[in-house]
């Protein structure tokens, strides 16, 4: 008897240790995920940060940056245009490129679209994050060139984005912002689509 209680003892012991560190991993899980969070959200910041630092650095001319700020406007449009196009009973509720980018993370029908017009495109969610950054930063004193004009000022404009972004982030979405529009996949932007300009991210403009 004295045996069967003190392996009674030992085994209630062993159980509520058992219990314990069942407690302490779950503990130390849940510490182990909030870091992971905390990890992430301060990489993220890092990123962004150094996304702006990288849009503000290069000393471009007024005529380059209006070039390279017409090639990322038009972008932006065509994604707009775009989803519009798929989704023809939301395009009262979806005025501007950035009542998409707000409504996607909610919307899932939004969000699929949005994701196959940027699978169409060949971009990313970090291209559209560096080429919003870009026009965020410069689109209060840049100005809109037609193709025309463009071409008549800066023949090679893939040269000047590799040799003056360093930022690769930065540098992708501009150069395939470039080849989306070469390439003839976004619309022109003629002299009545002036108000899209405007209008295009409102909340910026302001």
């Amino acid at each position: 008897m004295k045996r069967d209680h003190f392996y009674y003892v030992v085994d209630h012991k062993l159980q509520g240790l058992a219990a314990q560190f069942k407690e302490m991993d779950f503990t130390k899980d849940s510490l182990t995920q909030r870091f992971e969070q905390h990890s992430k959200a301060l990489a993220s910041q890092a990123a962004q940060d150094e996304l702006w630092r990288a849009v503000l650095a290069p000393k471009f001319t007024s005529m380059e940056l209006n070039i390279l700020y017409s090639y990322v406007i038009e972008v932006l449009i065509c994604l707009h245009t775009r989803v519009l196009d798929k989704l023809p009973d939301l395009v009262r509720g979806l005025p501007t490129l950035t009542s998409i980018l707000r409504r996607k993370v909610k919307n899932q029908r939004i969000g699929v679209v949005w994701e196959s017009v940027l699978e169409e495109c060949g971009l990313q969610e970090g291209d559209i994050t560096a080429l919003c950054t870009f026009f965020i930063a410069h689109g209060h004193r840049a100005e809109y060139y037609g193709a025309k004009v463009r071409q008549m000022y800066i023949r090679d404009i893939t040269f000047l984005i590799t040799n003056m972004v360093k930022n690769q982030a930065l540098q992708d979405g501009l150069l395939k912002a470039v080849q989306i529009i070469e390439k003839g996949k976004a619309v022109r932007a003629p002299e009545e689509q002036k108000s899209l300009l405007k209008e295009l991210l409102p909340s910026v403009r302001n």
